[in-house]
């Protein structure tokens, strides 16, 4: 089933080239399951049996089933739906004499080199004007769907040290020429001009160009995830960190929903599943993880459902999340980079992840609980730790424990070229991930934290 199951993950990943893209199609695949959609701004009204999501920003959502009204606390699983690339700025285009450019900035750690030379799209949300008088606006998802732009490389003639190494300066080498036609500047931000860049983001969406307000745009490498090697082992992507952990968590969140609901007693714990955005720019934004998003949820299901403050707190000391975001396998030309001991490989299973400094919420606690669960469902697993000259990186589940501080372990998958804009990973690994979630959803009372 891997090799399947892998296909539709990168089918999934191929049309969510935004965080938005996320949003609306994790929305698709609870809709279809019988989740019911809230809105913050309005009053709610939940019951025992229920199956529920909230967005926020069209970019984070967090779904949650209600066991019942005497739950004993949450199983929550987070990752998050942005990815590195470039931004487009206001007033996108540049004119020269020669071409039209796009002026956008770095959205995120972005791996600046595989950028180069591939083709681009643009993708993300219009705010456009709705109704002729102006009174309100409405948000418009849109995908160009058509290669429209390149950042070219130059030539080596020209640069005979590109191969010892360059300094890329983002503002000068980094801008995507998407014509060459003598088209209007971003001071008039190209209003009318049916050359340019928000005249094909209009069209689209179906919208006039005059009546786009805002906007949040992003730019996308085309090509799609592909699954290769000669064992067909590898999948190959954009975006792998962390849509990889989004879609095979929600199937396993989505697969123990079903399971509870043929069980004669429902089970004891409120499952949840959190999608936040912007935690490749540090998650401090309303709908990062550094938000009240969450922590204002698990407060609204407590008092929605007539619980008292003592049972909210309880039901915090009960509770367990894991923090799902993919760690680094070892790199076949640079071993010297892991850890001599610990070495994470693709395709032997989930990675879980440790840090001396705690940018990993992993401890010996969470760590038993987590390894409790795939020794119990034969379900391989891995351990990754930075090595000790290399301060690694950092994820969600520290900053989201800031605000929801119960016990809390790091896991991901093995990948290659993390913040690429062609990411690998292992086929295998994303049914072992699919099945934890399940597991850690369906887990029995018996190795419940308290």
């Amino acid at each position: 089933m891997s090799k399947e199951y892998a296909k539709k993950v990168l089918e999934l990943i191929d049309k969510s080239p935004t965080a938005f893209h996320v949003v609306e199609n994790a929305k698709d695949i609870l809709d279809s399951q019988g989740f019911t959609g809230l809105k913050e701004s309005e009053t709610w009204s939940l019951t025992a049996g229920g199956k529920y999501y909230v967005t926020r920003n069209d970019s984070a959502i967090i779904a949650f089933t209600i066991p019942k009204p005497d739950y004993m606390g949450f199983r929550i699983m987070a990752s998050h739906s942005d990815s590195p690339c470039p931004k487009l700025k206001e007033n996108p285009e540049i004119k020269s004499k020669e071409y039209v450019r796009l002026n956008v900035e770095k959205y995120g750690g972005m791996l600046l080199a595989p950028w180069f030379d591939r083709p681009l799209s643009v993708a993300g949300r219009i705010i456009v004007n709705d109704g002729s008088d102006g009174s309100g606006i409405r948000t418009v998802l849109v995908n160009l769907e058509k290669d429209v732009a390149v950042i070219p490389s130059l030539a080596i003639h020209f640069n005979r040290e590109a191969n010892s190494g360059y300094s890329y300066s983002f503002q000068k080498d980094m801008l995507p020429i998407v014509s060459s036609s003598n088209v209007s500047n971003g001071s008039d931000k190209g209003k009318g001009d049916k050359n340019s860049i928000m005249s094909l983001v209009a069209e689209k969406a179906g919208v006039k160009e005059a009546d786009i307000i805002g906007n949040d745009l992003f730019m996308y490498i085309s090509e799609k995830g592909t699954i290769w090697g000669m064992d067909d082992e590898f999948a190959g992507s954009s975006r792998l960190d962390d849509q990889e952990c989004v879609w095979c968590t929600l199937d396993g969140f989505i697969e123990a929903v079903k399971a509870e609901e043929e069980y004669i007693n429902r089970p004891d714990f409120v499952n949840m599943l959190c999608v936040f955005d912007n935690e490749e720019v540090g998650s401090r934004t309303k709908q990062g993880a550094d938000s009240n998003f969450l922590k204002n949820l698990i407060a609204r299901i407590n008092d929605n459902l007539g619980r008292s403050r003592e049972a909210y707190y309880t039901a915090y000391a009960n509770s367990f999340m894991i923090s799902a975001d993919n760690a680094h396998a070892i790199h076949p030309a640079h071993t010297d980079k892991n850890d001599p001991v610990q070495v994470p490989k693709m395709n032997e299973g989930i990675v879980i992840k440790y840090s001396a400094r705690q940018s990993y919420t992993t401890d010996g606690v969470s760590a038993a609980f987590v390894k409790s669960i795939c020794e119990k469902s034969d379900i391989p697993y891995q351990t990754f730790v930075n090595h000790s000259d290399e301060p690694g990186g950092s994820t969600l589940g520290n900053i989201s424990n800031s605000h929801v501080s119960i016990n809390t372990a790091d896991i991901g998958l093995a990948q290659l070229a993390m913040h690429s804009s062609y990411e690998v990973a292992g086929v295998e690994d994303m049914d072992s991930l699919r099945e934890f979630a399940k597991a850690f959803y369906l887990l029995d009372r018996g190795l419940a934290l308290c």
